[in-house]
C-alpha cells in the first residue's frame, strides 16, 4: 500500500439474495473474503480493500451505503454481484451513496467446470446475470461509476482498479482542500475566472482570497538567519549553483536570498490557514516601493512555487485557482509513481505532422520534479 494512502479504505460489497438458501450465502461470503484478500495481496492496489459483507436485501444495501458515507476512512465502494441480485433492492442505497463507486464485473471462478457443474453451481456463480441486472439499475438511475470488467486475479483488471483507487484518494483529498489566492486574477483574462460555488459543490475545492497585507504579516515574522540557512544549507546543496551566485555581495545572491524569504513566508501562511494550494499574481507582491521599504517580494515567488509544488501544494499563476486545485489533485493521486507533476501553460506550437506538439512552460514556476536531471541547476536571469 502507498504510505500517503494509509488512512484510506476501499469498501467491497457483494450482492446476492437469500433465494438460493443458507449454504449459498456462506459460500458467497467465503468467496468474497478470498477475493478481497487476493486483491490486497497482489501488491498492485495502492489502497487497502476491506470486505463489508454481502447485501441480500434493500435494508442491507442501504445500511452499508449509509455507513460508507459516514466513515471518513472509506473513500470508495466496490460492488460485485456473486449471484443474481434483483436490482430494485439497490435503488435506495445507490441513491444515498455519496462516495465514488466501482462496479466490478467479474466472477469468483475463472473457467466453467463443464464436467461437474450442476444447477446449484450455476445459481451460485451467476455473475453474468447479476452484474448485468445491476448495471441496468446503475444506468437507469444515471449513477456515476467506474466499471471494470475482467477476472479478478488478472493483472490488467487489478491495474484498472488501482487507477480508480487513486482517483478515489484524490477525490477524498479534494473534499478538504483550501486554495488561497494571493492577489486577484490577472486583469482581462477570462479562462482563470470560474464558479467557486460550483467548484466546491461538485468537486469539493474551497477557494478563498488572501490579501497580500496578510501575507506581509507573515513576511515580517521570518527570521533572517532562517533565510540564510535555507540558502546555504538547502539551496546550495540541492541545486547545482555557479560560484558567482555564492558571492554574498552580488545582486544574484540577493535575489536568491529574497526568493528564500518568499518561500519561508508562503510556507508560514499556507500552514497557518491549512491550505493545500495557492495562486500568485505579479501585480500584487507587497509594497509598491519594495526596493525602498524592503517589505514585499521583489520578484514573483517562482523558486518558492517550484519547491512548494514539489511538496504537494497546488499552484496556479495569475490567480488561476483551477490549475492550483488540479495540480494538487494530480500530485496527490500520483503518489508512489515514477515521474512528476508540474504547473505549466501553453506557449508555442510546433507543427510537424503526427509529431505536432506544444511547448509548455512558464516564467519561473515549473516543478523540477519533471526534469530528467537528478540535480537541477539554480541560475539567476533578468526576466525581460
Amino acid at each position: 500500500m502507498i504510505k500517503a494512502f494509509d488512512n484510506f479504505e476501499i469498501w467491497f460489497v457483494t450482492g446476492a439474495q437469500l433465494l438460493y438458501g443458507g449454504d449459498a450465502v456462506v459460500q458467497v461470503d467465503n468467496h468474497s473474503k478470498e477475493m478481497v484478500a487476493g486483491l490486497n495481496d497482489s501488491g498492485r492496489l495502492p489502497i487497502k480493500v476491506v470486505y463489508k459483507g454481502t447485501a441480500n436485501n434493500t435494508h442491507e444495501v442501504a445500511d452499508v451505503m449509509a455507513a460508507a458515507n459516514n466513515d471518513k476512512k472509506c473513500v470508495g465502494v466496490i460492488t460485485w454481484m456473486h449471484t443474481f441480485s434483483p436490482a430494485k433492492m439497490w435503488i435506495h442505497g445507490l441513491q444515498i451513496l455519496r462516495k465514488p463507486l466501482l462496479h466490478l464485473h467479474t466472477q469468483y471462478n475463472q473457467h466453467i467446470p463443464y464436467e461437474t457443474m450442476d444447477m446449484d453451481f450455476m445459481n451460485l456463480n451467476q455473475s453474468a446475470h447479476g452484474d448485468r441486472e445491476y448495471a441496468h439499475i446503475l444506468s437507469r438511475l444515471r449513477k456515476p461509476r467506474k466499471t471494470v470488467i475482467g477476472y479478478w486475479k488478472d493483472q490488467k483488471t487489478q491495474d484498472h482498479i488501482a487507477v480508480w483507487e487513486r482517483v478515489c484518494a484524490a477525490w477524498a483529498d479534494a473534499q478538504d482542500c483550501l486554495i488561497l489566492r494571493f492577489g486577484d486574477q490577472m486583469n482581462n483574462v477570462a479562462v482563470t475566472d470560474g464558479d467557486k460555488v460550483a467548484a466546491e459543490q461538485v468537486l469539493g475545492y474551497h477557494v478563498d482570497y488572501c490579501p497580500f497585507s496578510t501575507v506581509m504579516e507573515y513576511f515580517d515574522k521570518v527570521n533572517d538567519d532562517d533565510v540564510t540557512a535555507l540558502v546555504h544549507d538547502v539551496y546550495f546543496k540541492q541545486y547545482t549553483v555557479a560560484d558567482e551566485l555564492k558571492d554574498e555581495t552580488s545582486e544574484a545572491y540577493r535575489k536568491i536570498w529574497n526568493a528564500a524569504k518568499a518561500e519561508l513566508t508562503l510556507r508560514l501562511v499556507l500552514k497557518a490557514f491549512g491550505a493545500k494550494g495557492f495562486t500568485t499574481n505579479f501585480d500584487d507582491l507587497g509594497d509598491y516601493n519594495v526596493e525602498e521599504t524592503g517589505r514585499g517580494f521583489d520578484q514573483i515567488p517562482g523558486l518558492a512555487s517550484q519547491r512548494l509544488m514539489h511538496d504537494g501544494y497546488g499552484f496556479g499563476a495569475e490567480g488561476d485557482w483551477k490549475s492550483a486545485a488540479l495540480y494538487r489533485t494530480t500530485w496527490f493521486m500520483s503518489q508512489g509513481l515514477e515521474g512528476g507533476t508540474s504547473f505549466l501553460e501553453d506557449y508555442t506550437l510546433n507543427f510537424d505532422g503526427d509529431n505536432t506538439s506544444i511547448l509548455e512552460s512558464h516564467m519561473l514556476e515549473v516543478n523540477p520534479d519533471i526534469s530528467e536531471e537528478e540535480k537541477p541547476r539554480l541560475e539567476v536571469h533578468f526576466l525581460g
